[in-house]
């Protein structure tokens, strides 16, 4: 079996993927996938390199997300909704594989408008960006978003997810590239490149001078973004991909009397597992009506070049979501 194994740490650029990798045995509660689509995400360079909170014992295979079929030869647990043949999207550790073993209640059914490109990429992006907004934050309708990031993959769904509840999304990020797909893609409703000196003043001119209801943060820019948030701000952190973790200034939490907010979605399997299928159930109705639609990078890599895409994300060239494809689809077409 092809696989992108790690038997030691490295970068992911000097991991060749093997050809002779073992089969999957799967557990008792588990069901063999055969994957179709790898989402990859940063914390994936982080785990080959040591140096990610979560670290399976060695030999372990690289790749969390995945879109995929459940295989011809699986078991199926007792309780299990799927049978072999059913497209399903998930998440679970080996996903950079042509076969993974993964607990049957990790996964959902791929929606029949999306392919399997598409599906590879919802497990952690989507449901992170629609319980920050939604559940953490508590976006009301009209009310003034700024993202950062905002062509990147949980940015950009963040964009999507905002406007579809009603709110008005300033989409800011370093390029004019990004912008544009911000906008494109995204749906932004105004843009902003954080690169250009007070940046903040534009967002407070788009704003009349009020400032932003609720940034959305995956970079590690809270620090600079509180300089344009609105009186009774949220201010949610999603993450650092940036490198460095942030010391913020608590005297202007206290003056403008904001929230500052985490979202930590991996968290809620194990502290607030009934969240999730609501979500779950959210997300798939919104999926349903094509208001929002998961955004893939306009290069897909096939698995032996896995590397190379994960090169790109970390050096920040790609924007939506970077996927890995395994196998070609096999005659499915996607009600698009």
């Amino acid at each position: 079996m092809r696989a992108f194994v790690i038997s030691e740490y490295a970068h992911p650029s000097k991991i060749p993927v093997r050809q002779d990798a073992p089969e999957p045995v799967p557990l008792e509660s588990q069901v063999v996938v055969d994957v179709y689509s790898a989402g990859m995400n940063f914390f994936d360079i982080l785990q080959a390199q040591g140096k990610y909170q979560n670290q399976p014992p060695f030999p372990f295979i690289l790749g969390t997300e995945l879109a995929g079929k459940i295989a011809s030869s699986s078991p199926i647990p007792k309780g299990c909704p799927f049978k072999p043949g059913d497209r399903v999207f998930g998440a679970g550790q080996g996903a950079y594989a042509e076969r993974v073993a993964i607990d049957w209640k990790s996964l959902q059914s791929l929606p029949e408008n999306m392919t399997y490109d598409q599906g590879a990429g919802l497990q952690v992006t989507w449901p992170t960006s629609y319980e920050a907004l939604v559940g953490r934050a508590q976006l009301k309708p009209g009310e003034w978003v700024l993202v950062t990031a905002s062509a990147g993959g949980v940015g950009i769904a963040a964009c999507q997810l905002a406007k579809a509840l009603g709110a008005k999304v300033i989409a800011a990020a370093g390029s004019q590239e990004k912008l544009d797909v911000s906008v494109k893609f995204g749906g932004a409703d105004h843009v902003v490149n954080y690169t250009k000196k007070d940046w903040q003043r534009e967002v407070l001119n788009l704003t009349g001078g009020k400032g932003v209801d609720v940034i959305y943060d995956p970079v590690g820019m809270i620090r600079d973004c509180l300089k344009c948030i609105a009186w009774k701000g949220r201010a949610l952190v999603v993450g650092f991909a940036g490198g460095e973790i942030e010391k913020l200034p608590l005297n202007l939490v206290l003056l403008k009397n904001i929230s500052i907010v985490g979202i930590h979605w991996g968290a809620y399997l194990s502290k607030n597992v009934e969240r999730v299928p609501v979500v779950w159930r959210d997300l798939l109705e919104l999926f349903a009506s094509g208001r929002v639609k998961p955004v893939v990078y306009s290069e897909v890599w096939p698995l032996e070049r896995t590397a190379d895409g994960l090169a790109a994300l970390e050096k920040r060239k790609t924007w939506g979501k970077a996927v890995v494809r395994v196998r070609e689809e096999d005659g499915f077409k996607a009600r698009l």
